[in-house]
């Protein structure tokens, strides 16, 4: 495949893995084609992505996870590596329902990873529309496993990603602990799924964790509605609630709790 194609095949994924031994002139390639990308997007990112199959944070990675639902994708790369063992679409799924006991679940969609070829942008992923009994509402969780040293970008750093009015992005560290050896690196934001924001604008909340020892990152976004939109306000869902179904500090308990663990130790 010529370079270019190449290039643009990796930065059309949600996960955008690159080598990080592309060099210098590849890591400016990759800045402009981040540009380029960040303009075409709508305004919501994941994360995982970023699961219909993120552009958001998904392809390979669903939708969802870019932004995890139906956004665009405006996460920036890092390598993948190799996750310690598979994780299938129903370990993500059932974990993610675990995280919510006595909630109502519909539209479950999920994607396994492939450990045999990390670069390929397989991410697992798990996402659903939850019914806690307060508005019906998006959640994704996404699991993959960067590459050691850990670099700016992909939940480690602000700095690269794109801010608009009323959206915020602040980081946090966890200390190393007999649950968390070696620490993590938490990243909070909020989105709004298009700009001007209206009073009918759908919201979304990311809370990624990366453990600083392997590289493993859980990221988990949450919409304040059944998902985002691509485009004008009539293509998305208008909110069904006032807030996520967890709070920022509820969320990372969540990914940082047994119910993850053994995803965590799939990854690294």
């Amino acid at each position: 495949m010529p370079f270019e194609a190449d290039l643009a095949h990796a930065l059309d994924r949600t996960t955008d893995s690159l080598e990080p031994d592309l060099g210098t002139l590849m890591r400016g390639a990759v800045q402009r084609g981040r540009i380029r990308r960040r303009r075409r997007t709508a305004g919501v990112i994941a994360g995982v992505g970023a699961c219909a199959a993120i552009a958001a944070v998904g392809l390979v990675i669903p939708e969802v996870f870019a932004g995890m639902h139906s956004g665009g994708s405006d996460i920036s790369v890092s390598a993948m590596a190799m996750p310690r063992s598979a994780i299938t679409d129903t370990q993500m799924i059932q974990a993610l329902e675990a995280t919510f006991p006595g909630g109502r679940f519909s539209e479950e969609s999920g994607q396994s990873n492939n450990p045999s070829n990390p670069s390929d942008g397989r991410v697992a992923n798990g996402g659903l529309v939850l019914d806690d009994g307060h508005g019906a509402a998006y959640v994704g969780i996404s699991a993959l496993r960067l590459q050691l040293p850990l670099r700016d970008g992909d939940g480690l750093s602000c700095e690269w990603e794109p801010k608009k009015d009323g959206d915020t992005c602040r980081m946090s560290e966890l200390p190393s602990s007999a649950e968390i050896p070696g620490g993590a690196l938490v990243m909070y934001q909020q989105n709004a799924a298009a700009h001007p924001v209206r009073p009918d604008t759908a919201r979304r909340w990311t809370v990624t964790v990366t453990l600083k020892a392997t590289g493993a990152q859980l990221r988990m976004v949450q919409w304040n509605s059944t998902g985002g939109g691509t485009g004008g306000s009539a293509e998305m869902p208008k909110p069904t609630r006032p807030a996520p179904p967890l709070s920022e500090q509820q969320a990372l308990a969540a990914l940082t709790s047994p119910t993850w663990a053994p995803i965590l130790g799939a990854l690294g």
